[in-house]
């Protein structure tokens, strides 16, 4: 691809990284309840899924889920059903204090919160078709296709988890000003009615 090709691509994923979404509203609300050490496995559960989603979007899956309307029902209901799970296991949560210690961080382990990140990221079926309508614009068609893959998935990552991080740390940053109960009420009433909404308007998406 060109050069003018990359930089293009560059602005197109800042912009649509940085956008709030189920994904970053994650790696923030687990960076203001766990510090950001504590949310590198969320982070890591996020960027995995997105590496599964744009590989199977380069072998074609996500063709095959702009095509067959019953996988990508079945694909969307499973994720809009997760995410308002998600949402009100958020907005139940007890308020309690925030501290960076263990006893504070045994609640959700490791692999709990790994898991928690690779099942948000995971829940989208438009994100299939989203790369895979995404990276042939930025391809040149007579070079080799799976360097310029790779070379689009490697800078999806880097800006990505950049971004993950900003939102984990602003998160961490907003710790002691939240440290109240009635403001952490609020902020899980927040965060869970926001993966609520996002599981119901999933199931309004439609392929194209």
């Amino acid at each position: 691809m060109s050069l003018n090709a990359w930089l293009l691509y560059v602005a197109t994923v800042f912009f649509v990284s940085a956008t709030p979404g189920p994904n970053m509203l994650l790696a923030m609300t687990h960076g203001i309840r766990y510090g950001v050490r504590h949310t590198l496995p969320t982070l890591a559960g996020l960027l995995l899924a997105l590496g599964i989603i744009m590989c199977g979007s380069a072998l074609g899956l996500g063709a095959l889920l702009a095509t067959s309307e019953l996988l990508f029902s079945v694909v969307k209901y499973a994720g809009a059903a997760y995410l308002v799970w998600l949402g009100i296991k958020t907005w139940r949560a007890p308020a309690s204090p925030l501290q960076e210690s263990a006893a504070a961080v045994v609640m959700d382990t490791p692999w709990q919160r790994f898991r928690t990140g690779f099942l948000v990221a995971m829940s989208n079926p438009k994100a299939f078709v989203f790369f895979t309508a995404l990276f042939p614009q930025f391809m040149n068609a007579q070079a080799d296709q799976s360097l310029q893959l790779a070379i689009l998935a490697a800078t999806f990552f880097v800006i990505e988890s950049t971004w993950q991080m900003v939102y984990a740390t602003g998160g961490a940053k907003l710790k002691s000003w939240l440290n109240t109960p009635l403001r952490l009420q609020w902020l899980n009433r927040f965060a869970g009615g926001s993966f609520a909404v996002a599981g119901v308007a999933l199931t309004s998406v439609s392929r194209q």
